[in-house]
């Protein structure tokens, strides 16, 4: 690593050049605030050591100069003046450690491999972060629709604030994206972000995933873990389809949301949340409170701020943009001579209803970009539903006939698939949607 050693005793930044040498690394020296600004405004850093007192200087004065010169840059104070306090403020402005005189050559390299390990899970992270975007698409969040412009601007205005957030709308709407896209606006944006799939485990297992658990607590838990809450610490906790958050779990949701307290599975000791929640649903959970199966109290503490997606049949002007902001993507993914749609394509795409929404439409184009050999995409590379000459024009919808139309599309859909994963792959949602959905038309 590139490190600078600002101090006014030059004995001792001869001595710590030195070490780092013999360690591996490139030190330059300092004697005051003047020259470490003149070194790091020629070259870039990875570390400093920064003493506390520099003649007539103060260390702690020039950390937030350097940083704002070197914002990754890591600062250790160095001071034979060690007191918790000065520690404290060492932290509070910005220094990554703090290391009293005298010190080691054994205790420089703890402290810079500490750094080197650090650094290097970093770029870890940068890199994972880098293959995701390869995989995944970007988040178009871009839209044409008046309604939907409306949607996202409460959402973002909300998101530098502490309000809890409950998104509506069908599945595969983009309501993950959107949960993302506010936590990343949010001033937790720099937290974890952590998801919970609420319909996903039993009713014991989900509040063990929820809040951790201690070794003993039920038959299988040979050791302790923390929970997605506790995982969420100081980030935002993200609550997918909480309409279907089980009955006898939703008193337990409503004590962390009201006191911001909570207890892991088979332990009394109470323990303290910062979370931020946003919650999302495909349900209509008035009906939900009705029937008795959502608990009213919960639904008000969660609807603090609601936002609605819209589904993609009622979003005309995005259809076309969104699918070619994906046909880019797998094109360059798959590395594909493909320059577009054909005519009857676009046509078809529009007057699709697309009951799998956004998630459908991404499946749809990832196919037709596999398949075509090029130029375009035809309509015998997508999915045959999409070309189907019966498929309603998507602007005579509407609510009267909406489940109606569902239902037969997927009637149809599983008519035509040899499995259930098959025929949820074709809609574009996820096999325990289909299943409720199924339940719900009594297919």
């Amino acid at each position: 690593m590139n490190v600078l050693v600002v101090d006014d005793d030059s004995g001792l930044r001869r001595t710590m050049r030195l070490s780092l040498e013999l360690l591996g690394h490139t030190a330059v020296e300092a004697r005051d605030s003047s020259q470490a600004i003149q070194c790091l405004e020629r070259r870039p850093f990875d570390v400093a050591f920064l003493d506390l007192r520099l003649a007539q200087e103060q260390g702690l004065d020039l950390l937030p100069q350097m940083l704002r010169l070197a914002p990754g840059l890591q600062v250790i104070v160095v001071t034979a003046f060690a007191t918790i306090e000065t520690a404290v403020e060492a932290m509070r402005r910005g220094a990554f450690d703090y290391l009293p005189k005298p010190f080691t050559p054994d205790q420089l390299r703890v402290l810079l491999d500490r750094i080197a390990k650090m650094r290097k899970l970093q770029f870890q992270v940068e890199e994972l972060e880098e293959q995701v975007r390869s995989v995944e698409p970007e988040v178009d969040l871009q839209t044409e629709e008046p309604q939907m412009r409306q949607a996202l601007d409460v959402a973002f205005k909300t998101a530098p604030t502490e309000a809890t957030i409950l998104l509506r709308g069908e599945s595969g709407t983009g309501k993950g994206v959107l949960a993302r896209a506010i936590h990343a606006r949010s001033t937790r944006s720099a937290a974890p972000f952590v998801t919970i799939h609420c319909p996903s485990l039993s009713s014991e297992l989900l509040e063990s995933e929820l809040f951790g658990h201690v070794q003993g607590a039920f038959t299988g838990a040979v050791r302790d873990t923390t929970g997605k809450v506790a995982a969420a610490e100081g980030g935002t906790l993200f609550l997918d389809e909480v309409g279907d958050l089980p009955l006898p779990l939703q008193p337990k949701l409503l004590r962390l949301l009201q006191e911001r307290v909570y207890e892991r599975v088979g332990e009394t000791q109470t323990r303290t949340s910062n979370v931020r929640v946003i919650a999302a649903t495909n349900r209509h959970l008035e009906a939900e409170i009705t029937a008795g199966r959502f608990r009213e109290d919960l639904f008000y503490r969660l609807n603090v701020v609601e936002v609605t997606m819209l589904s993609l049949r009622q979003r005309l002007k995005d259809i076309l943009p969104l699918a070619e902001h994906l046909l880019r993507f797998f094109v360059r993914q798959n590395a594909k001579a493909i320059a577009g749609f054909a005519q009857e394509v676009r046509d078809a795409m529009v007057r699709y209803p697309w009951p799998g929404n956004i998630r459908e439409l991404r499946n749809a184009i990832e196919r037709g970009v596999i398949l075509s050999p090029g130029p375009w995409i035809e309509l015998s590379h997508l999915p045959s539903q999409i070309g189907n000459p019966t498929a309603l024009d998507s602007a005579a919808l509407d609510s009267n006939s909406l489940d109606q139309i569902e239902a037969e599309h997927i009637r149809h859909v599983l008519a035509s698939s040899e499995t259930i994963e098959a025929a949820a792959e074709k809609l574009g949602i996820n096999p325990s949607t289909l299943y409720r959905k199924r339940k719900r038309y009594g297919i």
